[in-house]
Parts: C-alpha cells; structure tokens; sequence
C-alpha cells in the first residue's frame, strides 16, 4: 500500500473477487522509499515502459501491489499540442495515483514548459528521461544523447525545477554513461551531481551505457557505487529485473533504495506482490493459478475496452496476452492463441477456453528470465 502525501484517497480495489479477512500487519525490515512528499511502504515501482505503461497496465500493477507507476515516456511538444493525443495524455483516473509522467526532449525551454503542464494536469511527479537508447531518440538528440552533453542536460533540469511547483518532485531516469570511457562516466557523475543541487528528489539509474542499448549485463556494481556516492539522495536501480528475487537482490547487494521494474512486470503484475512478501521476510508465494490469471487478465482487458473501445483494445492486448501466457502451464499453446486473435471475440475466445477456472489445470509457471521478446521492445526506454 501507498502512504499519499495529499488528501485524495487513490486506494485501489482488489482484483478477487472475494474479499480476504484483514490480517495483522507484517513487520518489515525494508525501508521505506521516499520520493518528495511521497512515502511507499514498498521499495519496488513500475518503470515508464514505451508502448506499455498506459492506464490499465499501471491500473493492474497497482491493484496487485505496486504502489508507484510511471506514465509511458512522451515528448514534451506533445504535452504542449492541444489535441486528442495531448488529452489521451493528460487524463488520468481517479485511481492511477500516485503516478509519474516521464518526459523527453532536447530544448530546456520546451522541455520546462511540458513540465509545468503535466504537473499542472495532476501529474504527482514529473520524471525527465535521459537513458532512452532508440537510435531515433537519440539522433534528435533526445533521451541517452543528454549524458553526452551535461550542459544542457543540466539546464534542462534547472528550467524545470525552476517551473515546476516545489510539492511537484522532480526525478531523473537515467543510464550509467554513454559507453564505458572514463569521459563518458565523468559526464554522468556531472549531471548526476548537479540534478540533485538543483532540487531533483530522486534519480533512477540503469546499470547499462546507451551504447549497450538492451543487450549485455546490467552493471549493479556501478548502482552500488553510486549509491555510496549519493549518501542519503535517493536512488533507485534498474536493469535485469526479471524477477522479485532479483528485485531484492538488486536492493541487497546495491543499497539502492528501491527498484524500478520494466520487463519484468509486463504480464506478471504479481511480480510485486511476490516482492512484498520477500522483502518482509515471508516465503516467496506460490505462482498464480490459471484461474487467478485469468481473472487478471480479463480485469485487464476490460480497463483496455474501457479505455480505447474493443477494437483496438483487442490489438492492443495481444502483446500483453503473450507475455501473459508464459505463466501458464500450456504456455506455448496459449502464446499462439493470444497471436491468432484478430478482434474482442477472439480475444475473449482464447480466455474462456485457456483460463476456464472450472478446469484442473497444471500449476502456474514462475518467470524467471526476460522470457520472449515482445513485438515493441525495440522502442523500450527503460528496459
């Protein structure tokens, strides 16, 4: 659960149908993790993910336990368009708090202009992205190109604290260089150093250079370096996250103060619960049953119909469906079903017939790797 500094009551409901008999507290012997104002009594959060992180992925996380979400990366000019893509943006439901939007631009100014509106919209952080790799992104000279230019990364920064609400915490995404030289890491430290002078609250840190994009070992020996660099600024780890005992491991072995999880919680949102309970000293549960999945992924699916019409929910839902189906004991099978769906009817075909609660089915499968790769990974930002 979330300890919101506001007022708002943005609690959400669970996902069982049955409501679970309130049980006594359990002691925990992690820390909180505190961003601004915010206090979350689980150290683990859902990173921006482009391509995924939109309203009902987030709605799901949070339902199974993540108590803190990133917005999908955007650009600031169209934060500041009006238009249906600017309002797609800026509406956010009652229960997607608290929740943080995650820029990416080239221009201070521009950039500190989107802040402000997004922090003006609701958003309860506001998260500048300099880690994206895309070759695109970074021929714009947006996103991982900002760690080869501290000066206007930095002033990027200052114009944004500066606009953005003191009760709006600013944060920072990014990767541990450009590439591995010397150069590349005396950057990294430049800007790392002078976000927090100029009031960021926090700063998630990728333990790849962009050169690296998504292939090759997260460095956690790096995270574990700049946490004792940073002292008491907070820091949160991200990069082969695959797991919620790699979610704690991170955390152990990095003194990190919490983690960010990106493919690892896209199709295993209980990914978080699992985290809870280790970092409280708890076994590691048991996987969720089929007829537990499939309740989520319908709840999902809903949330998407809901939010964009069956339509395009139905296209939109097949890459969460793949991922989805690696849990399953007939994971191949259901992966080809969830491929073979073409429109809401199919969709809800491949559930009532793969999920069907009245079966005897096999366990459920714990993931533990990056699994199959997902049709948009490539357009990941925070993988």
């Amino acid at each position: 659960m979330t300890a919101h500094a506001s007022s708002r009551d943005h609690g959400p409901a669970p996902l069982s149908a049955a409501a679970a008999p309130e049980a006594p507290p359990a002691r925990q012997r992690h820390a909180l993790l505190r961003i601004g104002p915010f206090e979350f009594d689980l150290p683990v959060v859902q990173a921006a993910l482009s391509g995924y992180s939109d309203a009902p992925m987030r709605r799901v996380a949070r339902r199974c336990g993540a108590p803190y979400a990133l917005h999908e990366v955007v650009l600031d000019k169209l934060v500041l368009q009006p238009g249906k893509l600017q309002k797609k943006i800026l509406d956010l439901a009652a229960d997607d708090h608290p929740i943080g939007g995650q820029l990416m631009g080239a221009d201070p100014g521009q950039f500190a202009a989107a802040a402000s509106r997004m922090a003006a919209s609701g958003f309860d952080v506001v998260d500048l992205n300099f880690g994206c790799p895309v070759k695109k992104v970074l021929g714009r000279c947006r996103g991982g190109f900002l760690l080869s230019d501290p000066p206007t990364a930095i002033e990027i920064v200052r114009r944004v604290r500066e606009q953005v609400p003191q009760r709006t915490p600013v944060t920072v995404k990014m990767r541990r260089g450009m590439d591995d030289s010397l150069e590349s890491e005396r950057a990294f430290f430049a800007i790392f150093d002078a976000a927090f002078e100029l009031g960021v609250a926090a700063i998630t840190v990728h333990g790849r250079t962009v050169q690296q994009r998504y292939s090759g070992p997260s460095r956690w020996e790096f995270l574990r370096r700049v946490k004792r660099h940073a002292g008491e600024r907070v820091i949160l780890g991200s990069g082969d996250l695959f797991s919620a005992s790699d979610a704690v491991r991170m955390i152990e072995q990095t003194g990190v103060d919490g983690v960010t999880l990106a493919r690892g919680c896209i199709g295993n949102p209980w990914i978080f619960r699992e985290a809870r309970a280790l970092l409280d000293g708890q076994p590691l549960p048991e996987p969720p049953d089929v007829a537990e999945q499939g309740r989520v992924i319908r709840a999902h699916f809903d949330l998407a119909v809901a939010a964009e019409g069956a339509r395009q929910a139905a296209r939109t839902m097949r890459k969460f469906g793949i991922k989805y189906s690696e849990l399953h004991p007939l994971a191949a099978e259901v992966r080809a079903a969830f491929i073979r769906a073409r429109d809401a009817d199919e969709w809800l075909a491949v559930l009532d017939r793969w999920y069907d609660a009245a079966r005897d089915w096999p366990p459920g499968v714990r993931r533990e790797g990056p699994g199959h790769l997902v049709a948009a990974g490539a357009t990941l930002c925070d993988v």
